[in-house]
């Protein structure tokens, strides 16, 4: 057993080496199960085992009679745990203290370089808060604001953290005002294209720390549970999804 396993962890690694050599990007399909198992001196089952560990992180999708996709996340260094999903307010309080803890500081870095493409890209995030409900809990203005600081590393932290908690994060969704959501947004905005770091940053925390508070008063055992999807379900936050 321990062998068989160890081939897989092996043939999983060879098989995203060869998504790199080859420069295969998202979109392109990988040779065939067949052709990999002759590449690799393996069986096709156990090609196929590695293709669906390469699936669970959302590196590729495995499209029945088409063949197999490279996605997006090959290229992410932080990858979330497409199995934790609990939804109470433990884990609610739990991702919030998280936010708060990382995304003033994002909000900083963002006011700081100023990428004229990332800023527009959060201008055109705004309307989505006014949705009560999204496909895609992760891909919002916040992820926006995290694409905006220049720094890859934040950006996958943030998409991966909202992704491990998506179904709380939809939860949470329900107990904040939405045209309150979106004049928060707007004034984090605001601040940013005016290179205001400092404001940027407190602005981002009192938005947190509001809607963390909202949640605290609003929870109950009714609060919807909805079957958010995480991001290998129907869209990638990094694929240019908004909130």
């Amino acid at each position: 057993m321990k062998s068989t396993v160890g081939l897989v962890e092996r043939l999983t690694r060879e098989i995203v080496e060869t998504i790199r050599t080859e420069n295969l990007q998202p979109g392109q399909s990988l040779p065939s199960a067949k052709e990999l198992a002759s590449r690799f001196e393996v069986t096709v089952p156990t090609v196929r085992e590695a293709l669906r560990r390469l699936e669970a992180t959302g590196s590729v999708e495995l499209k029945h009679g088409s063949g197999t996709y490279v996605r997006e996340a090959i290229n992410r260094r932080i990858l979330d745990n497409p199995h934790y999903v609990p939804v109470d307010l433990a884990a609610a309080l739990e991702l919030l203290d998280a936010r708060i803890a990382i995304e003033p500081g994002i909000a900083e870095l963002a006011a700081t370089v100023q990428d004229a493409d990332a800023v527009d890209s959060m201008e055109s995030a705004l309307d989505n808060a006014l949705q009560v409900t999204t496909a895609v809990p992760a891909g919002h203005f916040h992820v926006e604001l995290a694409r905006a600081s220049g720094n890859r590393a934040l950006h996958e932290m943030l998409v991966s953290l909202l992704a491990i908690h998506s179904r709380t994060q939809q939860a949470a969704r329900t107990s904040y005002d939405r045209l309150r959501d979106h004049d928060e947004h707007a004034d984090i905005l605001d601040a940013i294209r005016r290179g205001d770091g400092f404001e940027a940053s407190h602005r981002t925390r009192k938005h947190l720390e509001a809607i963390r508070a909202a949640v605290l008063a609003g929870w109950t055992d009714d609060t919807p549970r909805t079957e958010g999807t995480n991001q290998a379900g129907d869209t990638d936050p990094t694929e240019g999804s908004r909130r």
